[in-house]
């Protein structure tokens, strides 16, 4: 069934300024961090733990912002992160030191924060609750063309102008394209009461009050969390990694091709679930994406140095790593209702960005003691520990409830 129209357009304006915020914020550094080690005078190793730093410090301050978006609305934040943002990109494109250039790095990942999925989720459980979990799906599935844009745009970008004045462009991308959408979007949600909202015939609704009751809170929450530090762990160290592990492997310029499936893989996933996975659980859907990550790295070890074997690894990473982009919106929304969700969003967003600052450095060392391959199959096994912690969750709903859990995700999700 369709959704309203105001639902709609939120989601498109959202999926624009995520195209832009990831892609200026995120996706663009790896292209430009060689140039920027080389103003600095510093090793692109240090560049990057420079970045390192700066997730960890987005980590940390991730719980205020939840706070903050449950607060003042996550449109009003949006809008002051948009500022937030093209502040500190020109504040890194204008540093004159390499301290102030590592402190304006801090301040882009603290902005990423107050702009990226973590308050976007937010926002469309704020304004639309009854269809949010549908609306997350269908705003990653645009997002997720934020790399097949932005790493192409960026290089193209680069190759006229320096990484000051590209930064310089993203800067004002910020400001004249997602600072006017967040400000619409900061306009007041809706107050139509739940119950009369889902009266209405657009679909399902999802519990007020979530699956978890009040006495599994911790513990589910604690499951959860551990199972998303898992995923952060395997994303965070292959995606940094991904060529240099493909090289090693004796893949050659293969490599480079074999990579260029996993963005296509991601977006293919998202579309997949939304027009055949309707009737996943938010609760399965985590189990899938978890086993998919292990899984492809074991392939990619086993098949190493088959092109043919890496290619099936990319599509299964991107595909795994699509679905964690949106069970991180869908699940804890699912499992706790969205009381509290931009709270609870920013306690997530903490443990990923804080697992994902230190997973690149880990998985480093690993390959250094171990060979690519044996960092491969540890981190695979690693990953496994979110399969686990999502599985167990289920088992403690349905040791409470007394019954299995839905087949279908009717009684969890709702059409956008």
């Amino acid at each position: 069934m369709s959704a309203p129209r105001s639902a709609w357009a939120d989601i498109a304006a959202l999926g624009v300024s995520q195209i832009v915020g990831y892609g200026t914020l995120y996706y663009s550094f790896g292209i430009l961090a060689p140039a920027m080690a080389r103003d600095v005078d510093w090793p692109v190793e240090w560049v990057f733990g420079a970045l390192s730093a700066a997730l960890l410090a987005g980590g940390l301050i991730a719980p205020w912002t939840g706070r903050w978006l449950d607060r003042f609305g996550a449109g009003r934040v949006m809008a002051v992160g948009s500022l937030a943002a093209a502040t500190a990109l020109v504040a890194a494109a204008l540093a004159p030191t390499a301290p102030a250039f590592v402190l304006a790095l801090v301040a882009i990942e603290v902005a990423s924060t107050f702009v990226q999925y973590g308050a976007a989720f937010p926002l469309l459980v704020q304004r639309h609750p009854v269809t949010a979990q549908r609306s997350i799906l269908y705003l990653t599935l645009i997002a997720g063309f934020a790399s097949t844009l932005f790493w192409p745009l960026t290089t193209w970008l680069h190759a006229a102008l320096s990484w000051q004045a590209v930064y310089l462009v993203f800067a004002a991308l910020n400001l004249v394209i997602c600072l006017p959408i967040h400000l619409w979007l900061a306009r007041r949600p809706k107050t139509l009461p739940l119950a009369l909202e889902a009266a209405k015939p657009l679909a399902q609704p999802v519990p007020v009050a979530g699956l978890v009751t009040a006495p599994l809170r911790g513990r589910a929450f604690l499951l959860m969390g551990l199972g998303f530090a898992c995923q952060s762990l395997v994303v965070s160290s292959v995606l940094i990694h991904m060529l240099p592990i493909l090289t090693a492997l004796g893949l050659g310029l293969a490599g480079v091709m074999v990579s260029a499936v996993f963005g296509p893989a991601q977006v293919a996933g998202r579309f997949t679930l939304m027009v055949f996975g309707r009737d996943l659980s938010p609760l399965a859907l985590a189990i899938i994406s978890a086993a998919l990550l292990p899984a492809s790295l074991v392939l990619l070890a086993a098949t190493a140095p088959s092109t043919a074997g890496a290619t099936v690894f990319a599509a299964l990473f991107g595909l795994g790593n699509g679905l964690y982009s949106i069970v991180g919106g869908t699940l804890p929304l699912a499992l706790f209702g969205p009381e509290g969700y931009g709270a609870l969003q920013g306690r997530v967003t903490s443990i990923r960005l804080i697992v994902g600052s230190v997973a690149p450095f880990a998985f480093a060392l690993a390959t250094d003691w171990m060979g690519v391959g044996g960092g491969l199959l540890v981190t695979a096994l690693l990953g496994c520990g979110a399969v686990i912690a999502f599985a167990v969750i289920g088992l403690l709903l349905r040791r409470r409830s007394g019954h299995h859990l839905p087949p279908t995700a009717a009684n969890i999700r709702s059409d956008a």
